[in-house]
């Protein structure tokens, strides 16, 4: 029998580095589901970026409380910095 998926948790930027992964599965009704299961596992390194992030479902902006479903990717994406001035 095939398991089956999970939510998928992509990180970029300072939120990888954090993370010390690009990647991850999760379990969660809600996106807050999520993001609560990624910091208990990331630590207050994560947690810290994740205050100052964005966090899109699908490609569409989101918030805590939108409903996820297995197959579906959620991306943090912290703010970017950098540039000649």
């Amino acid at each position: 029998m095939a398991v089956p998926p999970g939510v998928t948790l992509r990180l970029f930027a300072s939120a990888r580095e954090a993370a010390g992964t690009a990647r991850a599965e999760f379990t969660g009704a809600t996106v807050g589901d999520v993001l609560d299961a990624a910091s208990g596992r990331y630590g207050q390194g994560f947690v810290a970026v994740l205050r100052t992030s964005r966090v899109w479902v699908n490609g569409a902006p989101a918030v805590r409380g939108d409903p996820v479903a297995p197959g579906d990717e959620v991306a943090v994406l912290p703010p970017v910095s950098g540039g000649a001035p």
